[in-house]
């Protein structure tokens, strides 16, 4: 009985697991080291081309490594 009444709540069961499965997706690439530490090379090479100033570097190494430190465990 339980079964059916819980039936019409089946997509929206569905949508939400979807939901969670991209959400943890996300945050394994945003906190991934190894993604972290490449972007922290394009942003030396900015520094080194100049496409970027000094303080758009800094800002962007800055929150860089504030991803890197506190990654969910």
């Amino acid at each position: 009985m339980t079964g059916l009444l819980g039936l019409p709540l089946a997509p929206l069961k569905g949508v939400l697991w979807l939901a969670e499965q991209i959400q943890q997706n996300a945050e394994e690439q945003y906190y991934d080291p190894v993604r972290i530490r490449a972007q922290m090379e394009r942003v030396d090479e900015a520094r080194r081309t100049g496409e970027l100033s000094e303080e758009e570097c800094d800002e962007l190494e800055n929150d860089l490594l504030q991803r890197l430190m506190h990654r969910p465990q």
